[in-house]
């Protein structure tokens, strides 16, 4: 039970390890928690997660050698970059009064989150290069540990990790909006734009280099 714990635990540092990097949906958590407020923030994560859980059940089927290949990484990065310039460029345009969006938030805008948390995960081709490596590893580690309750801890721990960093970042750009002129968050929204789309750039030219 400790060596379950423990395994556990260390999946929660190498998972926020990776989410303390900054990325797409760092960024569009910002974005969108300054626009919708905290709850943003976990439904972008939950999104994640449910690519997160469609990755372990292909790994599981066998196909993660094929998830792992060049010509995959290229596919995805040179789409995923594509991606990733098109929400950067519309996040970039976008001239929104601060005062109006909560008179013009409505549910389905809300689920515009959960939506985005699925796009920023597929669109980003380290994702996959990730669970070909680190999450293959720890998923094999996992079962030959405990089973499917060992897979259950590595879960668990990895998820916590991109929930508990993610609600940080969406509550403190949550109240960053109550503080915020119009000006300046439509120059927080040129950043993210900016960003998203050299990320989206940066992701086309590194895998041209490497095909």
């Amino acid at each position: 039970m400790i060596e379950i714990v423990l395994f556990a635990l260390t999946s929660f540092g190498v998972g926020l390890s990776g989410a303390l990097v900054p990325g797409p949906m760092f960024t569009v958590t910002v974005s969108d928690s300054i626009k919708k407020g905290f709850i943003a923030g976990p439904l972008i994560v939950l999104g994640h997660i449910m690519t997160e859980i469609l990755m372990m059940v292909v790994i599981l089927a066998g196909l993660g050698q094929i998830l792992g290949s060049q010509t995959a990484a290229f596919i995805i990065g040179i789409f995923g970059g594509l991606v990733l310039i098109f929400m950067g460029y519309n996040t970039y345009r976008s001239n929104t009064v601060l005062s109006s969006i909560e008179t013009e938030e409505n549910g389905i805008q809300k689920y515009g989150s959960f939506i985005k948390g699925i796009i920023t995960s597929v669109s980003n081709p380290y994702f996959f290069i990730w669970w070909a490596t680190i999450g293959l590893a720890f998923m094999f580690k996992g079962l030959a540990l405990a089973g499917i309750l060992g897979i259950l801890a590595f879960s668990i721990g990895h998820w916590l990790a991109d929930l508990s960093w993610f609600s940080i970042i969406s509550f403190a750009s949550s109240r960053g909006s109550k503080f915020m002129s119009d000006k300046t968050y439509n120059v927080v929204m040129i950043i993210c734009g900016i960003f998203l789309s050299l990320l989206g750039i940066y992701f086309i030219i590194s895998q041209i280099g490497l095909f």
